[in-house]
């Protein structure tokens, strides 16, 4: 069977940065698990997508995905300082992730900077901007069940990536 539209992919894959540093792997020392996800449904970055269209369980194949087919180019007008008044929770410290909802829907923040006054955010993806290099292995490959495709709107479960990220 050939990856298309309503199918649910298996795959191991290894993403590595421009650099040949691996970045993510659904392979390592523990034996972890391989990703699944339902085809078409926007689950994984679209030029990884769109390259796995066609392929069938067992290919193998290397990938490089451009920004504007991964996490998108780099905006710096998502990158901006705030009062550190705006946390009156506690410490902040750089590396930290906060949730912000505003007009354009959810965004997750990372803390870039801290000074005694203020608190450098970036709104941008960790890896926009990125070159993604995808060394992957197409486990296998099966129609999806009313329950998978449902699973993405209702939060019904059947083992494709993104659940538990709801």
């Amino acid at each position: 069977m050939q990856i298309a539209e309503r199918t649910v992919v298996t795959i191991h894959y290894t993403l590595t940065d421009s650099k040949g540093e691996i970045l993510d792997s659904s392979e390592g020392p523990e034996g972890a698990e391989p990703l699944a996800y339902v085809h078409g449904q926007a689950m994984i970055v679209p030029g990884l997508e769109a390259a796995l269209a066609g392929k069938s369980e067992g290919d193998h194949l290397k990938v490089t995905v451009d920004p504007d087919g991964g996490y998108g180019q780099r905006h710096e007008a998502l990158v901006q300082k705030v009062s550190r008044d705006e946390f009156p929770d506690g410490d902040v410290e750089v590396g930290m992730r906060f949730r912000s909802h505003g007009p354009g829907g959810a965004r997750v923040l990372t803390v870039v900077a801290t000074d005694e006054d203020t608190i450098t955010l970036d709104g941008n993806h960790p890896l926009a901007g990125a070159t993604l290099n995808f060394d992957v292995k197409v486990v296998s490959v099966r129609e999806a069940t009313e329950k998978d495709l449902r699973g993405h709107g209702d939060h019904e479960c059947s083992g494709c990536h993104g659940c538990g990220d709801h």
